[in-house]
């Protein structure tokens, strides 16, 4: 528990020496409330600083993933393409606790920038860095995610995207699964996750230009259980269970384009943890503190409201984070705040997650049949986010998922499909 290392009072501080010129004693005094049992392993604190600045009000989860009645799970809305509050994505799992997940594609398709995996398997892999959403922060690739493993070790990796199709004319290279941008001249993989949302907005845009037109090439092949099915332009709807798509733009396209119809298809895919533990759930973040020391050049500046989550050194506890922003009783804090906050607390690695309206935080009271949010979120109503971080305790695993809201993911739960996943039909998921 965060009593048993941490005193009621905490420093909270930029870095060690002197502030830089002209940003004034960037420091504040942290305090912890009370904590509040939420379920086995599971407890909340309240967390009060006083800056420079002014106030900063934020909230902690601690959770204990020795404890074995607890779970983390990956939250999503009805598709990757789509949007859902925290709160609801919680309430329908049965979540007793819950936080905003990965920067996303908020003006187009609404699909998150990183990497994304639930019950072991590969949902969708990272953008290309020219088409990263969010604050740059040194050091950090779109690959970056925040995973707890198969081992029930939560831990900062990179995951790697290794796709192929093998057809008559040879083997074509994929560069893409389930992604909002699919690179120049390269083939993507869509799945039913994908959703609705139509593929042909993945094809827009460049690395040095998100803004560009789209591709005027495209073309589509439709793959059911290893034979193509249908060949085309990309279209919207959701892909049938058990059918893919090999989306391409520009060289892409040409080579889809020599499939035909009848043409047998084997279509491969993973995504490699650099770290070498195979991940249970992943989310995608920034990477802002590694080994309990923050990131050299974090952001000192722009205060704004913040999420994060993190692990201990043994990776058997997590945290997760936000700090209020932009409100008249809370100022937000910079990147360069946060990693000294979260160091302090005793955590030893720590993602930045997506923050400013994003930022949300909620938990079940025990015995409450809904969560409520308990951070204060910087817009006028709790923002849409693609995806999350859920805590499962005890009982909450046996609850129920209205329609449309699902969790993939429970920490040693059975896995939806293998690590590596071959072809439509075992990649399907529970959408469809």
């Amino acid at each position: 528990m965060l009593a048993g290392f941490l005193a009621a009072v905490l420093v909270l501080g930029t870095g060690a020496g002197e502030p830089p010129p002209g940003h004034g004693a960037e420091r504040a005094l942290a305090e912890l409330g009370q904590a509040t049992r939420l379920g086995s392993g599971v407890t909340h604190r309240p967390l009060r600083t006083t800056a420079a600045a002014g106030q900063v009000l934020g909230d902690v989860i601690e959770v204990d993933l020795a404890d074995p009645a607890v779970s983390a799970g990956l939250l999503l809305p009805r598709a990757i393409a789509a949007r859902s509050t925290v709160a609801e994505m919680a309430d329908g799992s049965g979540a007793t606790a819950a936080i905003n997940g990965d920067f996303f594609d908020i003006d187009h398709t609404g699909a998150p920038v990183g990497p994304a995996v639930a019950d072991g398997r590969p949902l969708k892999a990272a953008v290309r860095p020219g088409r990263r959403m969010g604050p740059a922060v040194p050091g950090a690739e779109t690959d970056h995610v925040f995973t707890v493993g198969t081992d029930r070790v939560a831990r900062i990796d990179r995951l790697r995207l290794e796709a192929r199709a093998t057809g008559p004319s040879g083997t074509l290279e994929i560069d893409a699964l389930n992604q909002y941008a699919v690179p120049v001249d390269a083939i993507g993989i869509f799945t039913p996750e994908w959703g609705d949302v139509d593929r042909s907005r993945t094809l827009c845009g460049t690395d040095v230009d998100r803004t560009a037109p789209c591709a005027a090439d495209q073309a589509e092949a439709l793959v059911r259980d290893g034979t193509v099915v249908e060949e085309g332009k990309p279209r919207g709807g959701r892909l049938p269970a058990g059918v893919l798509a090999l989306t391409g733009r520009e060289k892409g396209a040409v080579a889809v384009r020599e499939l035909d119809v009848g043409d047998e298809v084997d279509v491969d895919y993973a995504l490699v943890p650099r770290s070498g533990h195979a991940p249970e759930i992943a989310v995608g973040g920034s990477p802002i503190m590694f080994d309990a020391t923050p990131v050299a050049g974090l952001d000192d500046r722009e205060r704004a409201p913040r999420s994060a989550v993190g692990n201990s050194a043994d990776g058997r506890r997590l945290w997760l984070l936000t700090l209020d922003g932009r409100q008249s009783d809370s100022v937000g804090a910079t990147l360069s705040e946060l990693a000294q906050l979260l160091r302090e607390m005793g955590v030893d690695d720590a993602v930045n997650l997506d923050g400013g309206g994003s930022s949300t935080l909620a938990f079940r009271d025990p015995g409450a049949t809904a969560v409520s949010v308990v951070n204060d979120p910087s817009g006028p109503s709790a923002r849409l986010v693609p995806n999350g971080i859920g805590i499962y305790t005890g009982s909450s695993d046996l609850a129920s998922s209205p329609a449309g809201y699902v969790t993939l993911t429970r920490v040693g739960g059975e896995p939806g499909c293998p690590w590596k996943c071959r072809g439509a039909s075992e990649s399907a998921g529970p959408w469809g």
